[in-house]
């Protein structure tokens, strides 16, 4: 009697198995159940992965800025080394570095222009830093409609089914098609939150790295108004 009773119990946990294995599907099975308009959402995934790195390295590498900078600058600027400012500015190479020197590169002219020489190179330096952007930000919003677009036609592939069964219509006619639109919807929501929240994330680093440039801006300009400056 146990020994039945044991073995009537491996057989189920065995179909129970079988069961679990026949309905488990992997991602590549879903992504070929989505149909053709996962290609178009495969390729916007690996477009958010590269803008996001590409964007993430550059504002990293821009936002590695020497804190005694300025400083040195000044002291430079102070001793009439304006040769070794300069180059103090190239070696640097940054956003902030490349500010100045556009600055300094101007001394000697009325501070109004070298004011807007250095507002403009801060305009072309936050131009370089949000380039890219909008690319995040237009996948953040296209990624989900082009997912639903997909959920709608499954639909109506789905009813266009059923209506060509005529009286012998299934009930997995329509639950098969809608779980094979589905899919697209989901991957396309996927694909949407990660370059939103990628989007707003560089977003903010920026922010702060223009904040930072401001400060530098006004710092500089404060150091030509002072008392026996070149620059004045």
């Amino acid at each position: 009697m146990l020994l039945t009773f044991l073995l009537q119990a491996d057989t189920l946990a065995n179909t129970g198995a079988a069961v679990q294995e026949k309905v488990s599907m992997s991602l590549i099975d879903m992504a070929v159940k989505g149909g053709w308009l996962m290609i178009p959402l495969v390729i916007l995934s690996i477009l958010t992965i590269y803008l996001f790195g590409m964007k993430w390295w550059t504002i990293r590498k821009a936002s590695q800025i020497d804190p005694h900078f300025m400083q040195d600058i000044r002291d430079y600027i102070h001793d009439g080394k304006i040769k070794a400012a300069l180059d103090l500015c190239k070696t640097a190479d940054t956003p902030v570095s490349r500010l100045i020197e556009k600055g300094i590169e101007r001394m000697g002219r009325p501070l109004t222009d070298i004011q807007a020489a250095v507002e403009n190179m801060g305009n072309v330096e936050v131009a370089r830093l949000e380039k890219g952007l909008p690319g995040l930000a237009s996948i953040a919003g296209g990624a989900p409609m082009v997912g639903f677009l997909g959920t709608v036609l499954g639909m109506v592939q789905a009813f266009f089914n059923m209506s060509q069964a005529g009286n012998n219509i299934d009930i997995t006619l329509l639950s098969g098609g809608i779980y094979t639109a589905m899919i697209t919807t989901v991957a396309g929501l996927v694909v949407g939150i990660l370059a939103y929240f990628g989007y707003n994330y560089l977003t903010s680093k920026v922010s702060d790295l223009v904040f930072t440039l401001q400060n530098n801006t006004i710092e500089f300009m404060d150091l030509l108004h002072e008392p026996g400056d070149s620059g004045k």
